[in-house]
Order: C-alpha cells, then sequence, then structure tokens
C-alpha cells in the first residue's frame, strides 16, 4: 500500500523534510536547490516557498490523481539506456504517429532517459528503441503515463486544487524540472508545478546548470532524501564534483566533518 503513488509521495516528501529539518540543525543552508519531479516539492520545502503541511497536502493531492488518471487512461513508462535523447524522441514522434501517444518523459542524463505514454505505444516504442541500439529498455513499475499528456485532466485538477495552496517566494533559487533555469517567484514556482504532470523532466539540463554554479563556488552537491539513485547518476556525470546523499542518520552524523574536508580542499586549490 505504502509503494501506491497517492501514499509514497507524501512518504518520501515527510524523510526529505525531516533531513532538511536535520540539516538547519547542523546549521546547514542550500545555497541553490532543485528536484527530481516529486523532489521539487521538496526542494521547495527546503527553500521556504511550501510549509511543509502544505507541501504534504500538495503532494497527497498530486498522487491522488496521478494515480486516478492511470485508473481511468492506462499508461506506461520505460527507462532507456544507452541510446541518445534526440534519436529516442524520433522514435517517440513515429510511434505516436502510427500506433498513440509516447512521448520523452524524463531526460536524466546523457546515458538514461524515460519515455512515457500509451501502453501499446510504449511497448511498441521499446521494441524500436531495442532495434536502433539502446543498452537496455527496462518497463518502470508505475501506476501511470506520468510526465505525458495522458495526464491533462489530473494537471487541470491539480492546478484547480494549487489554486487555494499558499505559496511564497523561494529564499533562495529553485531550478525548475519544466525549465532548467532558476526560479524564485511564487507564481514561477506555481506555473511549473502546474506543468509539470506533463511535461518532461529536464533533469540533465538542471544538473548542468547546478554543475556550473558549483564549478564557481565549492564543488559540492548534496542530494536529500531515501536512496542514492541521483548521485549515481551525477558521479559518472561530472567527476569534478563531489556528490554527497544524505538520507540516513549516519550521512548526518558524517556530514559535517566531510563538509569541513571539501571547504579547507577547496580554499588550498583557491590559493
Amino acid at each position: 500500500v505504502l509503494t501506491e503513488t497517492r501514499n509514497a509521495q507524501p512518504a518520501i516528501l515527510a524523510h526529505s523534510v525531516a533531513v532538511v529539518l536535520a540539516l538547519r540543525e547542523l546549521e546547514i543552508y542550500p545555497t541553490l536547490v532543485a528536484g527530481h519531479s516529486l523532489g521539487e516539492y521538496s526542494a521547495a520545502v527546503a527553500v521556504g516557498a511550501l510549509t511543509a503541511a502544505n507541501g504534504l497536502c500538495a503532494v497527497r493531492r498530486r498522487g491522488e490523481l496521478m494515480f486516478a488518471a492511470g485508473q481511468t487512461a492506462p499508461g506506461s513508462m520505460a527507462a532507456v539506456l544507452g541510446l541518445p535523447a534526440e534519436r529516442v524522441q524520433e522514435i517517440c514522434t513515429e510511434v505516436s504517429a502510427s500506433v498513440g501517444v509516447v512521448v520523452l518523459a524524463n531526460h536524466n542524463s546523457s546515458t538514461q532517459v524515460a519515455i512515457s505514454g500509451e501502453i501499446a505505444a510504449v511497448e511498441a516504442a521499446m521494441v524500436r528503441l531495442k532495434e536502433s541500439g539502446a543498452r537496455r529498455v527496462v518497463r518502470l513499475n508505475v501506476s501511470g503515463a506520468f510526465h505525458s499528456p495522458l495526464l491533462e485532466d489530473a494537471a487541470a485538477q491539480f492546478a484547480d486544487y494549487l489554486g487555494d495552496v499558499a505559496i511564497a517566494d523561494c529564499e533562495v533559487p529553485l531550478v525548475a524540472n519544466v525549465s532548467a533555469s532558476p526560479v524564485s517567484r511564487a507564481a514561477d514556482l506555481r506555473a511549473g508545478f502546474e506543468r509539470q504532470l506533463t511535461a518532461p523532466v529536464l533533469w540533465r539540463d538542471t544538473m548542468e546548470f547546478l554543475v556550473g554554479e558549483a564549478d564557481r563556488t565549492v564543488p559540492l552537491i548534496l542530494e536529500i532524501g531515501p536512496g542514492r539513485v541521483l548521485t549515481n547518476l551525477a558521479r559518472r556525470e561530472y567527476p569534478q564534483v563531489t556528490f554527497l546523499p544524505v538520507g540516513t542518520a549516519d550521512d548526518l552524523e558524517s556530514l559535517p566533518q566531510t563538509l569541513a574536508e571539501k571547504l579547507n580542499e577547496a580554499g588550498s586549490e583557491s590559493r
């Protein structure tokens, strides 16, 4: 039951917010934030744009609508490894014209993307992608076609819901999923939340922006929340930057010393 979208989303956000609060107790604050899909709400809480309570309510409603969309308009998603995003997009366009809706949903890295759409269209695209040389094409265990046009009704209902949710300006900029650009104004953040359900997650471009900023300051990026999927993706792409997952009590305990060491290294290099 916990893995259902409507339950998993608030559970993951609660975990992430708990870590953010623990970091504040250590007087560790972000200079820039971003979050992958659901993680964008955790990021918004971290920079004061959403209260923890409003964030939990929002992602609960978001999860309910996404789950319901998967019941009324069944869809699927698949991860694609080892094929350029441009080629994946071409195949999605061709399959959409002949079979049904399938789109590039997540651009996660230079070697990994995800597609989303109607079940038959995703299956047809998976065959074409393998024939085109993809190293792996793996069906994802999700309840719907997230970040695709199949969620248009859910997105409209969610936009209505967000109209009553208090959203503040960000204390530090948040790099939005839908644009891979930093936003600070509440209105821009709200617009991104509304578009996010049907728009692709531009995570690779987001990481390019974050790494560019890190290269100019301290080359350190923290992954907040359960797991280390984003850290594992990023370490292969950006070896010049230190990525640290922070999701357990042990991670938090060792973090101050690790940060001190990285700051000293950065200071030595600048001298």
